[in-house]
């Protein structure tokens, strides 16, 4: 069997009824409509794809474009020749943040679809596999339902950390480290943020998929995308949610912190308040100048004591009086 060719990651012909088969270079290059559906997947990084989406895959120069843009939004774009899709999935990468969510593109015909990305995406090594194992998709419609559907099981399980990760927070703002409790509430909200960054054009892109579907999707399909675009919907929503969670946390943590500090300030005005009779006491007597009561008596030292220790308690007795400590 002669290797897959540099210019895509893979291509399989699905059979229709769920199965497919891995294609080798020939076999992919001598493909035709009669065959079956073709799938051919492209690491859009590389020099050889790039060449081959833009020489030899046969496509308008507009599609070719689409599939080797680099950072762009989620939509879709129907047309008479296809419908071109981008969306966004999370980041499984080893040492990669979930917030830093992985472009998909995709260019459906009716009997090819071709998939780019620039970085490894589970969802399509899921496919593949169900496609392995007989329990794939059968159509191109189908494709996209499934491909839709894996990408928002790993989104629905990153929004469900994030749900997470607030609700422990929330559980330590009493009595846990503040300065860790800040940076966990900053971490939540900016995934949050970033992960909702790409949520909504992409439920957008599902919905304009819905009521401009074409020929390529069939009533089943596109009640199942419309369904796809409503689990989006609860995971901006839940998003939501924990951000507002978040920020409710954070002033609680905000009002813990300035209550201890106000504490704190209270404790030292008070020592201060009890300590500055006492310091002009101590002052005064410690003056070297001539004339001094008690400069001769021996047990004026000991009065002094006395009547620091006095004042101390006065004012401490004073205090509580006025209900101050």
């Amino acid at each position: 069997m002669s290797a897959i060719p540099t210019s895509f990651e893979f291509a399989m012909l699905l059979d229709g009824n769920g199965s497919a088969q891995l294609l080798t270079g020939d076999d992919a290059s001598q493909w035709s409509n009669d065959d079956g559906i073709l799938w051919v997947d492209c690491d859009q990084s590389k020099k050889e794809a790039q060449a081959w989406l833009l020489a030899d895959a046969s496509l308008d120069s507009k599609i070719s474009d689409l599939l080797l843009a680099g950072e762009t939004r989620p939509r879709s774009m129907p047309s008479e020749a296809g419908l071109a899709v981008i969306l966004r999935g999370i980041n499984m990468n080893p040492g990669a943040l979930p917030d830093d969510m992985v472009a998909i593109r995709i260019w459906l015909e009716k009997r090819r679809i071709i998939t780019s990305h620039r970085r490894y995406l589970s969802s399509v090594t899921d496919l593949r596999e169900d496609l392995e194992a007989g329990e794939g998709p059968k159509t191109v419609g189908e494709f996209l339902v499934s491909l839709t559907g894996c990408l928002s099981v790993r989104i629905g399980a990153a929004v469900e950390n994030i749900e997470q990760l607030v609700e422990s927070v929330e559980a330590d703002v009493v009595g846990g480290d503040i300065g860790e409790l800040r940076s966990s509430l900053s971490t939540v909200r900016r995934q949050a943020a970033a992960i909702r960054r790409y949520l909504s054009p992409q439920r957008d892109a599902l919905e304009r998929l819905v009521r401009a579907h074409g020929e390529l999707l069939s009533e089943a399909e596109v009640y199942y995308l419309r369904e796809e675009s409503d689990v989006l919907t609860r995971q901006l929503e839940d998003l939501d949610l924990a951000r507002e969670q978040a920020l409710v946390a954070q002033e609680e943590l905000m009002n813990r912190f300035a209550q201890e500090q106000n504490s704190r300030m209270y404790l030292l005005s008070v020592v201060a308040a009890i300590f500055l009779p006492l310091t002009f006491v101590t002052g005064l007597f410690g003056m070297n100048v001539a004339g001094l009561p008690g400069t001769e008596n021996p047990g004026s030292f000991a009065y002094a004591v006395v009547l620091m220790t006095a004042l101390g308690i006065a004012l401490i007795f004073f205090f509580k009086w006025k209900k101050w400590i």
